[in-house]
Order: C-alpha cells, then structure tokens, then sequence
C-alpha cells in the first residue's frame, strides 16, 4: 500500500501507527462521504427551523399575571432544546452509518489493515464523530439562539443571558447529542449491520420510552415503573436540557408537584447515565471486536 508523502495519513505502517494518525484516517474518511454532510444539514435545518417556529409562537398572552422570570427563562430554553428530541434521531441513524456502514461494504477490512490494532480503530472513529457532532450542533445553536431570544422579546418573554442555568441547558443539549450518537455507535460497532442497527438505535431512543411511558400512565401507582423510565436514554437526556423553571413554564401560577418517591434527575445524573449506557454498548462491542472476523 502506498500513500502520498503530502498528505500523510499514518506515521508508519503495520503495528506502529499512531493514534493520532488514525485520528486523522478517520477524519478524512468521515468528511468524504456525503451522507455524512446532509444528514448533519438535516440537523441544523431542523434545530434552527424548530427553534425559530417555536420562538415566533409562544407567549404568556393567554396566562391572566405575570409569570416569574424563572419561567421566562424555562420558555427560552424549551424554545431552544425541543428540537434536540428531533435531532436525537438524526444523529443515532449516523451514529449506526459511521461504523455499520462500514461494514456493510467491507470498507472495515481496509481500515484494520491499516490499523491492525482494531480497538485504537474504533476508539478513533467514535472520537471523530462525536468531535464532529459536538460542532454541528454549537454551531446550530449559535444561529438558534440570537432568533430566538429577539422573536420572544416580540412576545413579551424576556431571556436573561447572565442564567448560568440557560447556558447549563445549551451544553447539556450538546452533550446530550454527542452521547446519543455514541450510544447509536455502539449499537452499531455490535450489530454490524445498518438496517438492524438503525432500527434498533431508534427503537431504544424514541419506541422504548414511549412504550414504558404509556405503560407508566396506566399503572400511576406503580411508582418503581415511572422511575424506570428516567433511566432510559431519551428521559435521561431530557434531565440535561430542561431548565429548573419547567414547572412554571408548563404551568404558570400552579407548578405541578411530583409524587411522593418520584425521581427527579439532576442534569450531571442524566449526563452519568447516559455515560453509562454508552459505555456498557462500546465494551461489549471492543470486546467482540477482538474475537470476530472483520
């Protein structure tokens, strides 16, 4: 195999080649493909439209008083990280394309013969991905919230940018979405085929909490069940993208109390057991990795 003196790729081959070089592989490899750009296009298309929708269209017009600046704050952010539930789809479908989609062309075994240490291979792959997705999705929110925050003062909504809780919001949405992607990814690294791994990601991500979730409204007094599903990947995320004030937002003048020995999940706790969830589908992933032939 030869490659370009210009523009090199690894520092050596065979077993000798650095992580940084695979870093880099993976870098060019991940910003030649097209799907990769449109998808993450799909993303800021739907955060930034969202945003601005929701932003044109809320107003405490309706509510008779005024609503504490808590809950204006909560409405700015809601406004802002809806979208994420959306996006959070987005990238589990790439997450599952970038190491899947691999596989399903072979493309794999090119990339192992360059790097023979398969688990450097995949830790670099992940690393790039969530680099990349961590910077589409500031970037969304950079457009995001300059429209938002102008659209509700037109509204009468006036967002304080001096709430570290706002921007504690904003970067658990980031996090939230990096984390679900490398969830996707891991799901992917074990399956190994695209469609499985999709329809899998997707049904864990969104179908799982939505099942739980209505099975948890029936059974109201089976308190245990409500609280299983904060520990699912969708409600964990919700935890780091909701301000303190939702309450209020969602009800001004009457916040609704939650029952007794409900969990109620602080953002570093959904931020840890999202952690989790990526960690234990990555070990069992590196693990096969190891043992199965590309």
């Amino acid at each position: 195999m030869s490659l370009s003196t210009t523009t090199p790729i690894f520092t050596a081959t065979g077993h000798d080649v650095s992580f940084g070089g695979t870093i880099r592989s993976e870098w060019i490899k991940l910003r030649s493909i097209r799907s990769t750009w449109w998808t993450y296009a799909v993303l800021v298309v739907i955060a930034v439209g969202v945003g601005i929708q929701m932003s044109s269209s809320t107003s405490f017009a309706w509510f008779d008083g005024e609503v504490a600046q808590i809950g204006q704050q909560a409405a700015g952010v809601n406004v802002v990280n809806i979208s994420t539930d959306v996006n959070v789809l987005v990238v589990s479908v790439l997450g599952v394309l970038v190491i899947a989609g691999e596989y399903s062309t072979g493309m794999i075994r090119s990339t192992f013969t360059a790097v023979p240490r398969r688990v450097s291979a995949l830790l670099a792959k992940a690393l790039v991905f969530a680099a990349l997705t961590f910077v589409i999705g500031a970037l969304a929110l950079a457009i995001t919230i300059p429209f938002s925050i102008a659209l509700l003062a037109a509204n009468g909504i006036d967002v304080r940018l001096d709430d570290p809780h706002y921007w504690a919001s904003m970067v658990g949405s980031l996090v939230y979405l990096v984390l679900i992607g490398l969830l996707a990814f891991g799901i992917g690294a074990l399956l190994r085929n695209v469609v499985s791994g999709i329809a899998t990601a997707i049904g864990l991500v969104l179908v799982l909490p939505l099942a739980v979730g209505l099975l948890a409204g029936v059974l109201e007094s089976q308190i245990w069940l409500r609280n299983l599903t904060a520990l699912l990947p969708f409600n964990l995320g919700r935890a780091m993208t909701t301000h303190p004030g939702y309450a209020e937002f969602s009800s001004p003048g009457s916040p609704v109390e939650s029952p007794e020995g409900l969990w109620v999940l602080e953002p570093w706790q959904g931020a840890l057991g999202l952690v989790v969830w990526v960690v234990a589908l990555l070990i069992p992933a590196i693990v096969l990795l190891k043992g199965r032939d590309a």
